[in-house]
């Protein structure tokens, strides 16, 4: 007898429709998995056999066939055991006889029953609704990220025996729901703010150019506890809220990627990634043998944060160079070729040598040129050629650290950072886009005219700092944030000048 339940599977980050079509025939007792299945899906007959038995149903030793539909697609994971044993008990007949057409079932299984967590339950769910499916019936601990998706009906269960009394109306559960605008709605509150650091000022203006852009990248020059890293964990403080649809497209990728808890369905707060320096090329852009996010795509709509970067692989940094540029990676394997989004800030900090003292007035540097020279070369010229801004951070004075004048807030600086977004989005609504980062050449021709005083200063640097093409475009770029930011509505000599002061550190140690 043949049955076919329907089930969902990941291909990057969207999901797809997977009929799970189970025979079950009289001979030779066997179990046989076909379309495409790799090893976890495999194994699966082992997870479901024992499961059936330990829940209490009698396991009939007969012919079993499973075909996962499209059978030319790969298929990964534990998400088909919950199917696959529905599917069986539907041939055993334990389960009545009924249509389950517009019902998904996705789960694994473990050896007692139970339907423990999968990973990527959100795409998979949003795609349902989109080919029209009503209902869903999945573990109760994705129950509340699956309700995100508006117009399913979510059955959350504990474990194999509860969805057969379900299916055959001996027990009800309760349908999961969850207010999404209530949760998106609340008032979060960050563990940082800006009033907690004093002194910077420079910094943190620095800070406020970049945050009234999306794909901005910064990198910090200074001293060990001068206060890098401390500036870096603030500026998600300082981002806009995030829209509905921005954190969908986040919580995709960290639910694909296995970082939701049970008890946070959306994601509120932009992410904030700070990789070790030991981080693998794989584990930075993406990979696997089923490509996976990497650290760049769970920083969408965030902050990228590599501190101490010439102590990374320098391979590893090269291929952010791609990324930086188009805001996305596409990630070819044999098996697959997938595309995730990484709209990101990318923020680094770096010491100027290896004792971290070169050119400090406090301390005397202990390196030899050749060993300075070394460090430096670390990081190449294409990937320094796409810094926007780089920004000298000097240790702070122990007159301004006893300080008791007031710091301005984080919720302050948010404010003029948001008037500033809401200046882009209603200069480019006519184009498509929604900030100054995603100004094409054309239109670059169009909002950032220049005086003749600005087109003087521009040439100076132009011929005195060796800038490039895409320096010249990318100064561009933040002399006309920087002008937003001030409430101008043409770019004029001193937001010029200003952006062109944030190119000018690598002159100095790149010489």
């Amino acid at each position: 007898m043949l049955s076919i339940v329907k089930s969902m599977s990941l291909q990057g980050l969207e999901g797809y429709l997977v009929d799970v079509q189970v025979d079950v025939s009289a001979g030779m007792p066997n179990w046989e998995v076909v379309g495409l299945p790799d090893a976890t899906v495999k194994e699966s007959k082992e997870r479901v056999r024992t499961a059936i038995k330990n829940s209490g149903f009698d396991f009939q030793s007969r012919k079993i066939v499973i075909n996962l539909a499209p059978a030319d697609t790969r298929k990964e994971g534990s998400f088909f055991d919950l199917p696959i044993a529905i599917g069986i008990l539907l041939d055993f007949k334990d389960i009545k006889w009924q249509n389950l057409e517009d019902t998904v079932f996705i789960g694994e299984l473990s050896l007692n029953g139970k339907i423990n967590k999968i990973n990527g339950v959100l795409p998979m769910c949003i795609e349902a609704k989109k080919l029209g499916i009503k209902r869903v019936i999945l573990s109760e601990e994705n129950a509340q990220e699956a309700a995100i998706v508006s117009g399913l009906k979510v059955i959350g269960a504990t474990d194999l025996r509860q969805v057969v009394e379900y299916l055959n109306n001996n027990e009800d559960i309760e349908q999961t729901e969850t207010n999404i605008q209530d949760i998106f709605n609340k008032k979060h509150k960050y563990a940082f703010d800006f009033s907690e650091v004093k002194g910077q000022e420079n910094i943190k203006r620095a800070l406020e150019v970049a945050a009234a852009r999306t794909d901005i990248t910064c990198l910090w020059f200074g001293a060990p506890g001068s206060g890098k890293t401390m500036l870096a964990r603030r500026i998600p403080t300082i981002l806009p809220d995030l829209t509905f649809e921005e954190s969908l497209e986040i919580t995709k990728i960290h639910s694909i990627a296995g970082l939701l808890s049970k008890d946070t369905p959306i994601l509120l707060e932009r992410p904030f990634r700070s990789p070790h320096h030991t981080v693998t090329v794989n584990s930075l852009v993406g990979g696997g043998k089923i490509p996976k996010p990497g650290e760049i795509s769970l920083a969408h709509f965030g902050v990228l944060f590599l501190d101490e970067l010439p102590e990374f692989n320098k391979n590893t940094l090269e291929v952010l160079r791609g990324p930086l540029e188009d805001r996305e990676v596409t990630i070819s394997r044999v098996n697959a070729s997938l595309t995730y989004p990484c709209n990101f800030m990318f923020v680094a900090s770096m010491n100027p040598c290896p004792c971290g003292f070169y050119g400090s007035k406090e301390k005397e540097c202990t390196c030899t040129p050749e060993a300075i020279s070394r460090y430096m070369s670390k990081i190449s010229g294409p990937l320094l050629d796409r810094i926007d801004i780089q920004v000298e951070v000097t240790p702070v004075k122990y007159q301004k650290l006893e300080s008791s004048d007031r710091v301005e807030t984080s919720e302050e600086i948010k404010e003029r950072v948001d008037r500033a977004r809401k200046i882009q989005l209603e200069r480019y609504k006519e184009h498509g886009i929604f900030s100054n980062s995603e100004l094409t050449p054309h239109l670059s021709n169009i909002y950032c005219k220049l005086d003749l005083k600005s087109k003087e200063i521009v040439q100076n640097a132009f011929e005195r700092l060796g800038l490039s093409a895409r320096g010249y475009g990318r100064i561009l770029k933040v002399a006309r944030t920087i002008a937003d930011l001030d409430g101008k509505e043409n770019i004029e000599a001193k937001h010029i000048a200003e952006a062109i002061q944030y190119r000018n550190l690598d002159r100095k140690y790149w010489k």
